[in-house]
């Protein structure tokens, strides 16, 4: 699979390591109210969607960027690439 990264071009997937959801972005308050639970659904709960996921990709083996990859899992169609720190700070999240 390449992975069309937005400051480097097409790279293989193999220069990369899989993180998982990227709503991981989001991390809860540890200190809000129901913290608990929150916290229990970040570490815990994943969905496995089959289609259109969105999903966090660290360039290992390259620059050490995170992206944001839009991913069909079905058919490994790449429909977008985003660098992370451009999603967090349109989310809110900092960087």
């Amino acid at each position: 699979m390449i992975i069309p990264h937005p400051l480097l071009g097409p790279r293989d997937a193999q220069e990369f390591t899989y993180l998982g959801d990227a709503s991981m972005i989001q991390r809860p308050d540890g200190t809000a109210e129901g913290a608990e639970d929150a916290l229990f659904n970040y570490v815990y709960m994943r969905d496995n969607p089959a289609g259109e996921h969105r999903e966090l990709w660290y360039h290992e083996q390259g620059d050490r960027s995170w992206l944001v990859v839009t991913r069909n899992t079905v058919t490994h169609e790449i429909t977008q690439v985003e660098l992370a720190r451009d999603v967090a700070l349109a989310l809110g999240c900092g960087a």
